[in-house]
């Protein structure tokens, strides 16, 4: 079993920054490929960003690029995901989701891929 908390959510005004954070325990990150997903009211769950925890490779939704950076630390088993210059629409609750045993896989964007989430942050930003 893989338990994940994210944190660093709140409120912060237009172009403004914050830093999120996905923190496992139960087993490490090892191996993984962790995505973060974002869900604004009334629309369905995105894709934003993902990380393959071996190899590096990060991977983003075009509405961030240039915005956000997935990142990861080995000694805190922990996955952040820096967002700056942040915009209204980027308003929704930020949930982590992690595969297990998986370097990479090409359907990194599909929720479905992802075995284990965590509760989410809630990020809002005013205009």
């Amino acid at each position: 079993q893989v338990q994940l908390v994210e944190s660093g959510g709140g409120l912060v005004q237009a172009g403004g920054s914050l830093r999120l954070s996905c923190a496992a325990s139960g087993r490490t990150f090892s191996n993984s490929f962790i995505g973060w997903f974002r869900q604004a009211p009334g629309k369905e769950r995105e894709f934003v960003a993902a990380i393959s925890w071996a190899g590096g490779q990060t991977y983003y939704v075009d509405s961030v690029k240039g915005r956000f950076t997935i990142s990861r630390d080995n000694a805190k088993n922990t996955v952040f995901l820096q967002m700056n210059s942040l915009k209204p629409e980027d308003t929704a609750v930020y949930s982590c989701g992690v595969r297990p045993y998986t370097y990479y896989t090409n359907k990194y964007f599909s929720e479905s891929e992802y075995d284990y989430w965590g509760q989410g942050t809630q990020v809002t930003v005013s205009s």
